[in-house]
């Protein structure tokens, strides 16, 4: 693996026209502040311009010199800390721009000192310098670049200023801190602070914390120790013993050691660096409270050499960089943080790490020498040595890549992983680097040479980046020492640099494998990180980065598919990311004409799932064909797979039959048989369809379409539609294309509602019409259907289709392919038609003969347990009572759902004939009460009312009712429930029956 590219990210660089050495600087939004070291006590501004261009804004004093400055983009403030007769000052300078239109007014209040409207009109037009007093001296300071909060660290604490907008009238609104929390830490000197999102990283010279404060639900207990201004501290466990406590002093030959300590996560607590909170805000409603979370603790031992301990190992360049999601046009003004990473480093070695939802190192850079100071950007690791700046790659738009876009890491989408090697692209040589800050696409470096540096500078021997000769700065002897510099050295554009790494990828590509794609990830990377920087939208080369985005992914999936390396499935998703077509990466691989070329997994890899897809793109009959040898030659196997793919429609089917043919002899298949089958359909051969056809019985083709879906239905915009090879078994074997379809459905390859979609399309169905052959597939799935909840629908489905066909005198356009009798015989669904049902219908129905089916297939459906009545009663009452369907129907439901006394009063009614047949099939166990409690006395009182004109009641009454009641009841429970105007000649035969069955027991 190459680890140094010598890629050239730096270009011209310009001279900064500092009037005295700088002593401090940093970069605000569009500027850069330099703080003297003189004892002027001044900051000079300077405007930072296309291509580093410089232009004085102008300067203003400072209380004392300045020890520590950093800016904040949120709030547009400088903020410092000033050191003046040996006492240390916390000063924020707000307003600094009206300086440059000539205004040199200073305003000076304390923080939080409530302004009147007449003194803060003033402040429109002067610089307003805000002292902040505390009671430890600063140490060091960090603003969020979110919210533009300040952080102060000081001995045993960190301060917390939350920035504050004040509202003084509808022209004026004045920026002021207002001290919210301290977090007091023991034993700790903070030497530098980072703050970002409410997360915080404190370095001091071997240790490194990072703590997150969480918003917390406001209790009454926490309200009480917020009004007292105490925390709940957190502390580490305290009862290990000393063997296993991390931070432990072992005494070994008398040399006192400390070990290296990694804690991440929940572990970190276990540092025994405890932490308490003190709200220092007036509690209000909005009062927020804050409670501790440990992200990480790492602690370093000194190195050691045969000389002893090296004293100048300490940490240095403690950076959180917020990540922010890849903005769009909706979204362009709201950036929505989506990743954390925090920084820092020895002198020899750097760290970076992810404190995001997962606490976890991700890259370490080893440098060549000591190194002096390091910034990070989304893009690169800039870090300057005695002799050189040095440029690394960094791995953040890997992780928050994969914390924005969920699809990454599958067949749609791919990155580079976090895990990626880190490389160097430049090491650039400068004499003297002392420090070092990032601005937008900048780097500002001082430099300070020695006696001796000055002395080799003058030959010729070194080559430094060029000068532009307007930017050279003149001073004289008097107003600096010898020696220094700071340069603004422009970065190249994110498309210049991504050009290079291209071009440079090339030379490596049949050398070394790897280091070919470790450049193009690197590019890639490069690219990807500046799509996600929140000011990509407004970017001049967005155009120009979205092109070698998606040029980048198509390198990339090049390289898997042609190099032979254990991520060949990559090509897939990097060729997806591409937008490029099948037609156009065939181009790129298969060599013109007929010569046999290898082809490697990935292109494999690719070519499989993308035929496999239901793609609207075809493939011209010659790419066709070239595919069916790639894949005859390098896997076999998948030629039906591939045949039957919608992007292989113009392939010549003489052609692919030759290469099944020559397949068949070594691994005959169902799937192989029906693939011929369906391609000498193509071609017009039916004897060859018959001979293939022929080969299996129906049951196996049927199974065969499981392994090969597509030759039958194929997916056009997602509708499922059917071949040319379901419309011709359509004709001529039905039955197979709805045995077939129940095996897809059975194995999970289409659903109730696709299969809809195809036997509509399939037998040219218009509107809500429902062909035959799919109410013959619902009968069919009902036969082997396992699942309650398809079964339900089922049931539902194929009543209503019965009773819209009986309903409306629909014959179906052809013949069913099971009668009523298979499906009771093949069915559990399907119960025997009891002969109540057989009664009524005896009596006389007014539909005719050729509806039978359908009206016995209903009545069996009702005769089983298996439908639910109540979800299917909307349905059912499509149905007329008055007709002999109707009345069958509704006492079948009223007998499900237990209403038996209904359905006697209905078959009263409307059919006495049946009343009997049912109160023997139905009226048994606890429901043969009915006999005596309700048939016998309604028997009686109709038959009283219609004396000896209704026979069918009189035989009803005498036959079997009186015989049936005799035999279950009491000799007195029996004469009791006998009408007193009835005749007893008619009744007497029952009561001997009754009274001598009762002298019998």
């Amino acid at each position: 693996m190459v680890q140094l590219y010598n890629l050239h990210p730096f270009g011209s660089q310009r001279v900064v026209p500092c009037k005295q050495e700088p002593a401090h600087f940093c970069c605000g939004q569009d500027v850069l502040f330099v703080a003297s070291m003189a004892a002027s006590c001044r900051v000079e501004v300077f405007a930072v311009r296309e291509q580093g261009h410089c232009e004085a804004l102008g300067s203003f004093a400072t209380l004392g010199s300045v020890l520590r400055m950093a800016h904040s983009s949120a709030g547009d403030y400088l903020v410092t800390i000033e050191e003046k007769s040996k006492a240390t000052f916390l000063r924020a300078y707000m307003n600094w721009r009206c300086m440059s239109a000539g205004s040199s007014r200073v305003c000076v209040r304390m923080v939080g000192h409530k302004m009147e409207e007449s003194y803060s009109e003033t402040l429109k037009e002067q610089m307003s310098v805000v002292e902040m007093p505390l009671s430890d001296p600063p140490l060091c300071i960090s603003c969020c670049p979110v919210n533009g909060d300040l952080l102060v660290g000081c001995k045993n604490k960190l301060v917390m200023f939350c920035l504050k907008y004040q509202v003084i009238n509808q022209n004026l609104t004045v920026l002021d801190f207002e001290r919210s929390l301290i977090l007091h830490i023991d034993n700790l000197i903070p030497a530098e602070v980072a703050f970002c999102a409410r997360h915080i990283a404190i370095t001091t010279e071997l240790d490194v914390l990072i703590l997150k404060l969480e918003l917390i639900q406001q209790s009454a207990d926490r309200t009480e120790r917020c009004a007292r201004g105490v925390g709940a501290p957190e502390k580490g466990v305290k009862d290990e013993s000393p063997s296993t406590h991390p931070l432990q002093l072992e005494l070994d030959e008398f040399i006192m050691c400390q070990k290296p300590v990694e804690l991440l996560g929940e572990e970190s607590r276990l540092c025994e660096i405890p932490v308490t909170l003190e709200s220092t805000e007036l509690p209000t409603e909005d009062t927020k409270h804050f409670q501790v979370q440990y992200l990480l603790f790492r602690h370093f031992a000194p190195d050691q050499s045969p000389f002893g301990f090296c004293e100048e190992t300490k940490l240095h360049s403690v950076q959180l960089l917020p990540v922010y999601q890849t903005a769009d046009e909706e979204t362009e003004n709201k950036r929505k943080l989506l990743s954390l990473f925090c920084f820092f480093s020895l002198p020899h070695v750097g760290y970076l790490y992810s404190v995001g939802k997962l606490v976890e190192l991700i890259s370490t850079y080893q440098y060549s020498e000591k190194s002096e100071q390091a910034v990070l950007t989304p893009q690169f690791l800039h870090v300057i040595t005695s002799q050189s700046l040095q440029c690394f790659t960094v791995r953040c738009s890997a992780a928050a890549a994969r914390g924005e876009d969920p699809y990454i890491d599958t067949t749609m989408k791919a990155c580079p992983p976090v895990t990626l090697d880190v490389c160097t692209l430049r090491m650039q040589l400068f004499i003297g680097p002392r420090a070092i800050c990032h601005f937008k696409n900048h780097i500002i470096l001082l430099t300070k040479a020695d006696t001796e540096d000055i002395t080799e500078r003058r030959k010729p021997t070194r080559r430094m980046l060029s000068r532009k000769s307007d930017s050279i700065k003149s001073r004289t002897s008097s107003e600096s020492e010898p020696g220094w510099n700071l340069y603004i050295i422009n970065t190249v554009s994110t498309i210049q640099l991504y050009r290079e790494m291209v071009d440079y990828s090339r030379t490596y590509e049949n050398v070394k494998t790897e280091s070919c794609i470790h450049l193009l990830s690197e590019a890639h990377l490069l690219v990807r990180a500046a799509i996600m920087d929140p000011h990509f939208l407004k970017s001049d080369e967005k155009e120009d980065l979205l092109r070698a985005f998606k040029e980048s992914c198509a390198f990339l999936g090049d390289c898997y598919s042609r190099f032979d390396t254990k991520d060949y499935h990559l090509a897939l998703p990097y060729y997806r990311m591409s937008g490029l077509s099948m037609t156009e990466v065939l181009k790129r691989l298969v060599s013109e004409g007929d010569k046999i070329q290898t082809y490697e997994r990935g292109f494999i890899f690719y070519l499989t799932h993308s035929l496999n897809e239901d793609s609207n793109e075809e493939l011209s009959k010659e790419s066709g064909n070239k595919v069916l040898q790639i894949f005859y030659l390098a896997d076999p196997v998948q030629l039906p797979d591939i045949i039957c793919s919608p992007s292989m429609r113009n392939i010549c089917p003489l052609t692919a039959v030759k290469y099944l043919q020559k397949v068949e002899k070594m691994m005959p298949s169902v799937v192989l048989t029906l693939t011929k089958a369906f391609l000498a359909l193509k071609m017009g051969d039916l004897t060859m369809y018959e001979r293939e056809m022929h080969s299996y019985k129906e049951t196996t083709l049927a199974c065969g379409f499981i392994g090969q879906p597509r030759l039958l239905q194929q997916r056009k915009e997602g509708i499922v539609m059917p071949t040319e090879f379901a419309v011709h078994l359509k004709e001529m074997q039905p039955g197979l294309v709805v045995a077939a379809t129940v095996a897809l459905h059975e194995n999970s390859k289409i659903d109730l509602e696709e299969a809809d979609t195809f036997f509509k399309m399939l037998c040219n169905s218009s509107g809500n019409t429902i062909p035959q052959l799919l109410v013959d597939f619902w009968e069919a799935l009902l036969v082997v259907s396992s699942q309650e909840k398809i079964l339900q629908e089922l049931l539902l489905r194929v009543t209503s289709q019965y009773v819209w066909r009986i309903s409306n005198k629909q014959l179906p356009e052809t013949k069913p392919l099971k009668t009523t009798e298979d499906l009771i015989n093949s069915c559990g669904h399907f119960g025997l038609i009891v002969p109540w049902v057989t009664s009524i219908m005896s009596v006389g129905c007014s539909y005719d003969k050729d509806y039978h089916e359908d009206i016995s297939r209903l009545q069996s459906l009702l005769c089983s347990q298996s439908i639910n009545i109540a979800s299917a009663l909307p349905v059912l009452e499509a149905l007329p009572e008055a007709d002999c369907v109707g009345l069958s129907v509704r006492v079948l439901c009223n007998t499900h759902l237990g209403k038996y006394e209904e359905a006697i009063d209905q078959l009263l009614r409307r059919c006495p004939d049946a009343v009997v047949f049912y109160a023997q099939h139905e009226l048994k166990g606890d429901n043969q009460a009915l006999w005596w409690n309700k048939l016998l006395p309604e028997l009686c009182k109709r038959t009283r009312l219609a004396g000896n004109d209704c026979p069918v009641l009189i035989s009803s009454l005498k036959a079997e009712t009186l015989s049936i009641v005799a035999m279950e009841l009491e000799l007195r429970d029996f004469l009791s429930l006998l009408p007193e105007d009835g005749t007893a000649a008619f009744f007497l035969p029952h009561l001997l029956h009754c009274s001598q069955r009762k002298l019998l027991t």
